[in-house]
């Protein structure tokens, strides 16, 4: 809870301001107890799939659900535009949640929760790589993506918040943020984004 219950006295500040300053805080408080509580032990091992798929250059197929969509598209966008570093492999991002058009005609023609398995459908490859951002773990359309990827023998790795849902139980490798909070757990799927990207450019 970021607030004692209070509103009136909570935020009541001057004339004509009001105080936030404890909200503030208590965020920050929480983003920063949460990241000392990640596993970096699972980071490390994600970091070495996603080089690997670089070294093989495998598509790297990458989506989510309303937030964690942008999150997808940030990365896409680091990964091939940030992390391409001369003499290396480029990293081959796609992110299935950028084209409006096809995911609506997916959700109008078939099922919203087809549109990301009907992208991979007969087209991914067991040597790819698929990136699931979910901050519940739980949504039907990311699910039932990763059930075929299971079929086909592709990797997986996990982007997930809360218990990590069923999506932690499908991948292969986890960036997952232990806590019950979305915010946090969004803020946090970027830090991955970008604490992955810039030790790529440094240390490759």
């Amino acid at each position: 809870m970021l607030g004692t219950g209070n509103k009136i006295n909570d935020i009541k500040y001057g004339v004509g301001m009001l105080n936030y300053i404890n909200y503030i805080k208590k965020y920050l408080e929480l983003e920063k107890n949460t990241l000392d509580k990640l596993n970096l032990e699972e980071i490390n091992e994600a970091m070495n799939a996603l080089k690997s798929a670089r070294e093989r250059s495998a598509n790297i197929y990458i989506f989510g659900n309303g937030g964690s969509a942008a999150t997808a598209s940030h990365f896409v966008c680091d990964f091939n535009k940030g992390a391409n570093l001369l003499g290396q492999p480029r990293f081959r991002f796609q992110c299935l949640s950028d084209n409006t058009p096809i995911i609506t005609a997916i959700s109008n023609d078939i099922a919203y929760e087809d549109i990301f398995v009907y992208q991979l459908n007969q087209i991914l490859k067991k040597e790819d790589l698929i990136i699931a951002i979910s901050g519940s773990g739980n949504s039907k359309n990311i699910v039932k993506a990763l059930q075929y990827a299971k079929e086909i023998g592709t990797e997986i790795i996990g982007i997930t918040g809360y218990s990590g849902g069923e999506v932690r139980k499908l991948a292969d490798y986890h960036l997952h943020v232990p806590l019950d909070d979305m915010q946090i757990a969004e803020d946090i799927h970027m830090i991955f984004d970008h604490m992955i990207m810039k030790i790529f450019c440094y240390t490759e």
